[in-house]
């Protein structure tokens, strides 16, 4: 099934890597990890397909790419999570193998804002919703959430917000 789609695309004179969507990509990944015999990321890349597999058969439908984008946010959150709290204790032979997930993980993500770019869509939401204290902060997460989501670490967001409106 994948050859004719690569066929049928190539035919097209289109890039059939371009054209792959998220799953596909991630499928795709899998086989060269095991072609490879890359553990870590084969590994990693399964745990991704299994809760990919697991949202599909929880909502009955099938995962797009934006929801395969909230569920590897999913994952990169739970995982810079558990890197800090086995920094925390002491356990640096677990933060090593988190750390070696986390990046096989993050190449899924669209390339991350830097803090300036950051700053500067907070900055524009401030003036859109005419934010002036802290107590806009929930509206103003609620607007730029969607515009960052999977662009941007949130809690990097959330600091910006609160250095902006203080």
């Amino acid at each position: 099934m994948p050859i004719k789609l690569i066929e049928n695309l190539v035919s097209q004179d289109k890039d059939p890597i371009a054209n792959l969507s998220l799953l596909d990509t991630i499928n795709q990944d899998l086989k060269t990890a095991m072609i490879s015999k890359e553990v870590v990321a084969r590994d990693t890349i399964r745990m991704l397909l299994s809760e990919i597999k697991k949202y599909e058969i929880d909502e009955r439908e099938e995962a797009t790419d934006p929801i395969i984008l909230a569920l590897i946010n999913k994952n990169v959150k739970q995982r810079r999570d558990s890197i800090e709290q086995f920094k925390n204790g002491g356990r640096a032979d677990l933060v090593t193998k988190e750390e070696e997930q986390l990046k096989v993980i993050l190449q899924y993500l669209p390339q991350q804002l830097s803090v300036d770019e950051i700053k500067a869509i907070v900055q524009q939401g401030i003036d859109e919703i005419s934010a002036q204290t802290m107590q806009d902060m929930g509206k103003l997460m609620a607007l730029l959430k969607p515009q960052l989501e999977g662009k941007a670490d949130m809690s990097v967001v959330s600091a910006a917000v609160k250095e902006l409106l203080n």
